[in-house]
């Protein structure tokens, strides 16, 4: 008998996942459907999980599905049935649902800009957001995240949509006053460098919160400073403009050295800055060791990239529901795993290995079931031996 076998009496089947995730989806969106109408809100969510497991569109998992609605039916309802204050709300209760129980009394936070560039027609898309060229094009569809580390485990708190007039520091402002609401105490803030400015700085010093972020080479002495000199701490300040009125902020800045060795076919010294007030960074080089942890969060991508509706709309409100859910899939996996597939013990739970693609793989198998995916294609003559063994 192996390891696994002895851990539990029970198991978790694929249609048990996927009864899971459209239960929690019907719970918080109560959308409402015509009394002579023969779909059901759990139809539309079916359909919905089906696709983001598999990575694909909804059209295209609805034509290959027999016991699905048309596409047309689900795109109808979900043009009709949903706006975007409602998505947004109801998507950032839905992400915190579970997760939050599972977190300890102490978190590390993470928020984040996440850009999907767009290379359509400017003219005739509305909520795009407008940044620096990336992959050629300055128009992106951008979502702010905010997230908890715990244990380099990633789960996201909140979403939010971002288009062409936020600001970094009304982003921050948003969910540093969400924190305030959480029951855990927050370790430390990790920001990018989106948010290095004098206004951010100055909401992390009103909120008291230890924080790290990179700093962005403005004006002649800060790029003097990471031009020459060894590992050191200076201060600096910045210069910010608000309402009329003008106000300076002083931090420390962290400075680490390295040499690069020929990483990335460079040669010499790298010199990283860092704004920091952690009480438990002492040093430059643990500075960049402790935000060198924020880039887990580039791996929380990776997993919502390949496991996303695969669409074209520009509709807004669509666009973030799909990546509501598509997170909402990542905190799943690590409440179930941490609730029902962890085996509890003293002095902690032991995670048994589930990665987060063999959930994926299981979700996607009990939809294709469900909906009755077609397992064959017609042939206009019979499979020879060579189909055989």
């Amino acid at each position: 008998m192996t390891k696994q076998q002895q851990q539990a009496d029970n198991e978790i089947h694929g249609d048990q996942l996927l009864n899971f995730l459209v239960n929690a989806l019907t719970g918080a969106f109560g959308i409402s459907i015509a009394e002579n109408g023969d779909i059901e809100p759990e139809d539309i969510y079916e359909v919905l999980v089906g696709a983001t497991a598999d990575g694909t569109s909804i059209s295209t998992l609805c034509e290959r599905s027999e016991d699905s609605y048309s596409g047309n039916d689900i795109l109808y309802h979900l043009r009709t049935k949903f706006d975007l204050e409602t998505v947004s709300a109801v998507g950032n209760t839905l992400l915190q649902e579970h997760t939050l129980a599972m977190l300890p009394e102490q978190v590390e936070i993470v928020v984040d800009f996440h850009l999907r560039p767009y290379y359509g027609d400017k003219d005739e898309t509305d909520g795009l957001y407008y940044s620096e060229a990336k992959r050629g094009t300055t128009a992106f569809h951008a979502y702010a995240t905010l997230y908890a580390r715990v244990k380099n485990k990633r789960y996201t708190l909140a979403v939010r949509r971002l288009t062409d007039g936020d600001t970094a520091s009304e982003v921050l402002a948003e969910f540093l006053g969400l924190v305030d609401d959480f029951d855990f105490d927050v370790k430390a803030v990790y920001v990018d460098r989106e948010f290095y400015d004098g206004k951010c700085l100055t909401l992390m010093q009103a909120h008291n919160h230890a924080y790290v972020m990179p700093i962005v080479k403005w004006g002649t002495k800060i790029k003097t400073e990471l031009s020459e000199g060894w590992s050191r701490e200076i201060e600096h300040d910045l210069t910010t403009e608000f309402d009329g009125h003008e106000w300076t902020v002083e931090f420390p800045v962290m400075i680490d050295c390295t040499y690069q060795q020929g990483r990335y076919d460079e040669h010499g010294v790298a010199r990283h800055g860092y704004a920091v007030d952690a009480p438990f960074i002492n040093t430059p080089r643990q500075a960049r060791r402790h935000y060198s942890k924020r880039f887990g969060v580039e791996a929380t991508y990776r997993l919502s990239e390949s496991s996303l509706i695969s669409t074209t709309t520009q509709d807004s409100t669509r666009r973030l529901l799909f990546v509501v859910i598509s997170l909402l899939m990542q905190n799943v996996w690590r409440y179930l795993h941490w609730e029902y597939v962890a085996t509890p013990r003293r002095g902690g739970r032991r995670l048994w290995w589930w990665p987060f693609e063999e959930f994926i793989r299981m979700v996607t198998r009990a939809a294709w079931n469900a909906l009755s995916v077609r397992r064959e294609v017609p042939a206009n003559k019979p499979p020879d031996d060579r189909f055989t063994r």
